[in-house]
């Protein structure tokens, strides 16, 4: 199981995460930042689609249970999001590696694109809201993420596992 660590670069920090893709992903990660300290554990099907995650943040003690059912019902704390009904990947604002979900789910090829939706959660209030994304894969290791509500972009550059190098202004890995 390797450990992967990111430094937080618009918000200092660092998060140190646990992946193991034996039958299915599971990931356990501690980020350490600016924004406080959270712990998450998720869980994906063997393609990378999004199926659990855990979130705690360890300061303040608050916490939450996100779930994508395989007919794509999400629910949280067991309370269904209808709101979210178009999400099948999650977005942690705090994480590069939730960009890994789509990256590996999507498979795209180069020059291809791809629009989605995610569960997106923003830190340090823990919101959850319906975020439209867009994938493009400009070479072998670098994707254009675009927000759809937003003018933010960034081109990503990803080892040949799709796990985020850089990810400019935000993030780097260590």
């Amino acid at each position: 199981m390797p450990e992967l660590v990111w430094r937080g670069v618009e918000v200092d920090g660092l998060e140190r995460a646990r992946v193991d893709e034996h039958g299915g992903v599971r990931v356990a990660s501690i980020i350490d930042s600016a924004r406080g300290r959270y712990s998450y554990e998720l869980t994906c099907d063997a393609d990378w689609t999004f199926r659990t995650l855990h979130l705690e943040a360890l300061e303040g003690e608050r916490a939450f249970d996100l779930e994508r059912s395989a007919d794509g019902v999400w629910t949280l704390d067991g309370e269904e999001r209808d709101d979210l009904a178009e999400a099948i990947d999650l977005d942690l604002a705090a994480s590069p590696l939730t960009n890994t979900l789509p990256i590996r789910r999507l498979d795209l090829a180069v020059d291809d694109e791809a629009d989605i939706v995610t569960a997106y959660v923003s830190f340090p209030d823990l919101e959850l809201v319906p975020d439209p994304q867009r994938y493009t894969r400009l070479d072998e290791d670098v994707y254009r993420y675009e927000s759809l509500d937003s003018d933010f972009e960034a081109d990503i550059t990803v080892d040949a596992r799709g796990f985020v190098l850089e990810y400019p202004g935000l993030f780097e890995r260590l």
